[in-house]
């Protein structure tokens, strides 16, 4: 399935899930106003780093190896094997340490002990959210685009009925404890669209754990780790810093931004997870690499650099029709946020082929000091500029990270025959 194909399918699922996160963002704001959107911030970040934490981050090398043995099913269910029972145990322990801790994690990431109960009912629901996150993988792996994306589209329609439903009756608890459990409640939806399958079966999800595979999946532990807890430790501290620096209104101006620019990136981002990296890892030979490179450019970065333009020259109108006239202070963000995503969707292009050819070291390093230096540049020029200065931070960081990334990948052309 080529590049165009897979985008113009996977827009579908693309185009619902915007409008559910557009309809999420306006509840959101009504409901919980700025300084419940840093709260919520807050939150989610913790709930990346625990999954990842809890599935053993497995779901990358899941992908890539499902693909890479697209001809060998034996292969794909050793390896399906091998990553579900790490992630049950995983998340068997997870589970039980996130319940103990729930008073302490909520301090941590919430700075109120009494929404603890929000992380029991996260821990409750663990093991769906992990073997959902599992069970898109190997639809990704496999290919079956129609799958993934009926899937995605059930995940969407969940978060909306469940968020809605929350915030408005139980305010910013209520959006959170939606943000717990929705992904566990969408495991079921993907349970009976994979079931179906006629290459499916449970039993390929747990079983004896093979080393082999094992040990192939964690250089892919090892990446997915690294940017689970850097990007979301950073986007604490950062968050940390501008509430404490301009009141946590503004912490929640920023994440409103965040999440805008997350919703309309999502066709970027998703084709380069759906198509890139399954694409990537069947390819070898370096000219098709670099053939399938310069056509993602051709096409992503001419994309998303007019949709930012059109999201700048709306911004007044989008912040009063997405969020509310509450929110207008953030409109100071947007341009060299537009450009921050441009830039960041450039660099991902290539950080897709370091994942997809498990060029272990240098993506664990570049993403380490990469997710340091936004909260490092953030503290600099929001010193000089204010509020702005996270925008120019971001914009700056993957300036930066673009530039790093090439050399890396054009010095591993050199050295190599084979990528």
């Amino acid at each position: 399935m080529t590049l165009i194909k897979t985008s113009l399918l996977n827009g579908i699922a693309v185009v619902i899930k915007m409008l559910t996160l557009l309809g999420i963002n306006k509840i959101l704001a009504i409901y919980v106003g700025p300084s419940g959107y840093a709260a919520l911030g807050q939150f989610q970040n913790a709930v990346q780093m625990i999954t990842t934490f809890a599935s053993g981050a497995l779901n990358t090398g899941v992908t890539k190896y499902t693909a890479e043995y697209f001809d060998d099913e034996a292969r794909q269910h050793t390896v399906w094997r091998t990553a579900g029972t790490i992630a049950m145990i995983g998340t068997f322990i997870t589970a039980v340490l996130v319940s103990i801790l729930n008073e302490t994690l909520a301090g941590w990431f919430l700075q109120d002990e009494s929404l603890g109960s929000v992380f029991v009912w996260f821990s409750g629901t663990l093991v769906f959210f992990v073997f959902n996150t599992l069970l898109m993988a190997v639809l990704n792996g496999k290919k079956e685009i129609k799958l993934y994306v009926s899937a995605n589209i059930a995940g969407s329609i969940f978060s909306l009925s469940v968020t809605s439903v929350l915030a408005i009756s139980y305010g910013l608890y209520g959006a959170l404890v939606a943000l717990a459990i929705y992904q566990s409640l969408t495991f079921f939806v993907t349970l009976v669209l994979v079931y179906k399958a006629p290459w499916f079966k449970l039993s390929y999800l747990l079983g004896r754990v093979d080393r082999i595979a094992a040990k192939n999946l964690a250089k892919y532990t090892a990446m997915a780790l690294t940017s689970a807890v850097c990007v979301p430790i950073s986007h604490i501290l950062v968050r940390n810093h501008i509430g404490e620096s301009f009141g946590w209104s503004a912490a929640g101006y920023w994440e409103a931004m965040w999440r805008l620019s997350t919703a309309y990136l999502i066709l970027i981002t998703t084709t380069l997870s759906v198509y890139y990296l399954p694409r990537l890892s069947e390819l070898i030979d370096p000219s098709d690499i670099k053939r399938e490179i310069l056509q993602g450019y051709k096409i992503i970065l001419p994309t998303v650099s007019v949709l930012g333009l059109m999201i700048y020259l709306l911004r007044y109108d989008i912040i009063r029709i997405l969020f509310s006239s509450e929110f207008l202070p953030m409109a100071s963000l947007f341009p060299m946020q537009m450009l921050g995503d441009t830039l960041k969707i450039g660099s991902w292009v290539l950080s897709y082929l370091m994942l997809s050819k498990a060029m272990m070291k240098m993506f664990i390093l570049s993403e380490i000091i990469f997710a340091g230096m936004f909260y490092v540049f953030t503290v600099i020029f929001t010193n000089f500029v204010g509020l702005d200065g996270v925008a120019i931070a971001h914009a700056v960081n993957y300036f930066c990270y673009w530039v790093v990334v090439s050399t890396i990948i054009l010095k591993y052309y050199r050295n190599n025959s084979e990528i």
